[in-house]
């Protein structure tokens, strides 16, 4: 698009570099980085380096709340450093000389997501005080919130293995649709492998014909799903439901079912 582009790793030093060469910049936007960057200090002060005066930094991540909420340990995976809620966010920025002044929030985007917007006037609007006393009130600031989460998830990994292992009891056969990290992460840490799912089906030209790591699932085109006609698919991609049900509604037709495997394993 003819944007010019340095391949670089963002922090402090290259912010200094960009400024010394282009000047501050009026708006900074970092969308699903910072949850992949080791050194967290670092990248947020050279977005204080970065921004100029009045100007504005919108950061943008999956919301750890939902994630607690709805069970999404399948979310937790290696590119993944961090997982925010605003009351880290605010405290974080703080710490660098920025305020966080709003906060928007999308419950659908990636299985729950938080926008924040960052500058160095301090000027909170009612969005973060709201925020952060919900964040306060569903316990995020304390450690039995994620004790308690950690024992959800092993709940859930239960049923869903006694499920898809009844059901092959009972001479269905099953597949799954999404050969993403979070579905590898899913099938991996449940121990979910050839023994319970015959393959995965994903859109993704590049990943057919290869194997899901770990689990070694074949992937094929979602076409396999009306050419073997399985009983049931698990629904590894659940946070694109809407968009593969759809998608699939010749495969329902046949009688074929899906599971969504969180926040409980549930036929649909």
């Amino acid at each position: 698009d003819g944007i010019p582009t340095i391949v670089d790793f963002f922090g402090t030093r290259l912010a200094k570099e960009i400024v010394a060469e282009h000047g501050q910049a009026d708006l900074v936007i970092a969308n699903n980085v910072m949850a992949h960057v080791p050194d967290l200090n670092d990248f947020v002060e050279g977005m204080a380096t970065l921004v100029a005066p009045t100007g504005l930094i919108t950061v943008e991540n999956p919301a750890v709340g939902e994630l607690i909420e709805r069970c999404e340990f399948d979310t937790v995976y290696h590119e993944h450093y961090c997982y925010f809620s605003s009351l880290a966010v605010d405290r974080l920025m703080r710490s660098h000389g920025l305020s966080l002044n709003h906060v928007d929030h999308f419950p659908d985007l990636h299985g729950g997501t938080d926008r924040w917007s960052v500058g160095r006037e301090v000027a909170p609007d009612r969005t973060v005080e709201e925020d952060l006393a919900a964040e306060r009130a569903a316990g995020l600031d304390t450690a039995a919130a994620y004790e308690s989460f950690a024992g959800r998830v092993r709940s859930v990994q239960d049923e869903l293995r006694r499920l898809l292992r009844q059901l092959k009891d009972e001479g269905k056969s099953i597949a799954a649709y999404g050969a993403a990290a979070k579905g590898a992460t899913l099938l991996n840490s449940t121990g979910i492998g050839r023994d319970l799912v015959d393959f995965v089906v994903d859109r993704n030209t590049h990943k057919q014909g290869h194997l899901v790591p770990g689990s070694l699932l074949p992937i094929l085109p979602p076409e396999a799903l009306l050419e073997r006609r399985p009983d049931y698919v698990v629904l590894l991609a659940w946070n694109l439901a809407k968009e593969i049900v759809a998608q699939q509604d010749a495969y329902l037709q046949t009688g074929g079912r899906f599971i969504v495997p969180v926040p409980w394993p549930q036929i649909v």
